[in-house]
């Protein structure tokens, strides 16, 4: 089944995580946290052989997150079945999502691995209430968010039947491998040095981030103590709050010290006009209320359970970002404001 000579073997108490999505923004940084804390990470992906020489550390096999029998093939004595697939592109919704998550839910209940997943805020309408829980109602507006409600209805009910399931919902993910996101498509140009900042929000309207390590981090914290939660367990982040839409800029301004860097308004006429020659372009389109209208999660209940949110300073998040899409000299060194905050962030860890 593997292709990788040195296959990962479950530790103590059965640490071996099947990984679905490993190449995938937070597909990966779930792996990595996986893997430096101890667990034996099998990733399953269609090229299992060219995985397997960019990241060794992990067993590779082969297998497509659409075939049933490939999946529960993979997940032979797992503890724990990540499930961060996602159709690619962005499209397809209506025939990819709902078959690997019931794959998935097949593979857990055949070797009795608990399911982590992300969550998204497609499930909630821009009628929300002002703070968002895990009980508010999902009342989805759009067709990916219908999709994603029967979604966790599936997880709902495969915990009914005996299944542990652990989902994790933030905001928009930015951050080093977020992969295809609106922090790297759309508010800054990947590649060179940052020369304006696009807010795809309507102005004054709030929007939710999510830095990419610090849902990792968070993942991992809950999996450590899943045994102490419900069956079906749900948790939102809060991550970072912006709420008029201009603090990322304003962080933006203080990484790369370009305070004069201009704000532009994201194009939307040009998605309506382009929508019928770029198939991806009606999909952003569906997603627009969450621009139009402040859409927030409440990480209450994260807190009480875990006793803080997992978070990096908002300036050190943008420049880890900015880092990794080669917009800013990573030789440069952060500034003095930017390295206080990392004592701080440290001496708060400790």
């Amino acid at each position: 089944m593997t292709v990788n000579e040195n296959k990962a073997e479950p530790g103590a108490g059965n640490r071996l995580a099947l990984v679905l999505g490993a190449t995938g923004g937070i597909g990966a940084a779930v792996s990595a946290k996986l893997h430096a804390n101890g667990y034996a990470v099998r990733a399953m992906h269609r090229n299992a052989q060219a995985q397997a020489v960019i990241t060794p550390q992990y067993e590779w096999v082969g297998g497509d997150a659409m075939n049933r029998d490939d999946v529960i093939r993979a997940a032979q004595g797992a503890c724990l079945i990540v499930h961060a697939v996602n159709p690619p592109g962005y499209r397809n919704w209506g025939t990819l999502v709902l078959p690997m998550i019931d794959n998935t839910i097949a593979a857990a209940e055949a070797v009795g691995a608990r399911i982590l997943m992300p969550g998204t805020i497609y499930n909630y309408s821009p009628d929300s209430v002002d703070l968002i829980t895990e009980n508010s109602p999902q009342t989805p507006v759009t067709f990916k968010g219908k999709i994603r409600v029967k979604l966790e209805q599936r997880l709902e009910a495969a915990a009914g039947r005996g299944t542990q399931v652990l989902l994790v919902r933030a905001g928009d993910f930015f951050g080093p491998g977020a992969g295809n996101n609106w922090f790297a498509q759309a508010v800054i140009k990947p590649g060179a040095p940052v020369k304006s900042i696009t807010n795809p929000a309507a102005p004054g309207v709030g929007h939710q981030w999510a830095y990419l390590p610090d849902v990792a981090e968070t993942m991992l914290r809950l999996v450590e103590r899943a045994d102490e939660l419900p069956s079906f367990a749900r948790f939102h982040m809060e991550g970072f709050w912006d709420h008029d839409g201009t603090q990322l800029g304003a962080a933006i301004r203080r990484v790369t010290g370009q305070f004069g860097l201009r704000t532009k308004q994201f194009p939307w006429w040009l998605l309506r006009l382009a929508r019928p020659f770029v198939p991806v372009f009606p999909e952003l389109l569906e997603m627009r209320y969450l621009w139009q209208k402040p859409v927030r999660m409440s990480n209450d209940k994260l807190v009480g359970f875990l006793g803080a949110e997992p978070h990096t300073p908002i300036d050190l998040a943008i420049r880890e970002t900015l880092v990794s899409l080669g917009c800013l000299d990573a030789a440069a060194g952060p500034s003095a404001s930017q390295q206080r905050l990392v004592a701080d962030a440290e001496s708060v860890a400790a």
